[in-house]
């Protein structure tokens, strides 16, 4: 069975028709900033479109990109969320474990 096949209760299997193509909405961009972390590189890009300002971030690594949209409507609850992480980041030890507790040294 191929992932868009999915069995039935009466024998019978349903495939997902293919989706349309979605039709190409024409972007502005805003402002766009690049933070490279360990081997992560991250795109921050604000964009407007007919639809309204979004925040685009795009994790990218090595030839793979997964991307987070954030409409303007929440960036303040993002940041504060985000803010809150890394508050509770900075004050909270990082627990230390020995990755080869059984090594002899």
């Amino acid at each position: 069975m191929i992932s868009n096949e999915r069995p039935s209760p009466y024998g019978r299997t349903y495939r997902r028709p293919p989706a349309a193509p979605r039709p190409y909405v024409q972007e502005e961009t805003i402002k766009t900033e690049n933070v490279q972390i360990e081997r992560k590189n991250f795109v921050f890009a604000l964009k407007e479109n007919p639809r309204g300002r979004f925040l685009r971030i795009t994790e990218g690594i090595n030839s793979r990109h997964d991307t987070i949209i954030i409409p303007s409507t929440g960036l303040e609850e993002f940041k504060r969320v985000l803010d809150e992480m890394v508050k509770v980041s900075a004050e909270t030890p990082p627990k230390v474990t020995d990755p080869y507790p059984d090594a002899l040294r």
